[in-house]
């Protein structure tokens, strides 16, 4: 159950960023997948470093989405422009 979870909210955490960031994205559920689990990474890490617990649904998914969003910032201003 854990990992279903944990996919869960990886989606619904890069389909949120996609939403948020003005870029024009086309992508599948696959790659707001991807960036979702990717970004709950990143915002766990970044999380924990300044002290944000992220217990529970709601703050795995605010963290994760957080997170997100700064893969997606980075991925467009140094990847998707080369």
């Amino acid at each position: 159950m854990g990992f279903i979870y944990w996919l869960l909210c990886g989606l619904i955490a890069g389909s949120l960023a996609k939403m948020i960031t003005p870029q024009k994205e086309s992508s599948s559920w696959v790659t707001s997948l991807i960036i979702g689990i990717i970004g709950g990474f990143v915002g766990g890490w970044l999380g924990s470093l300044i002290g944000i617990s992220s217990n529970g649904f709601i703050m795995s998914l605010i963290t994760a989405t957080g997170g997100a969003v700064l893969v997606l910032f980075i991925y467009h201003k140094f990847i998707a422009n080369k």
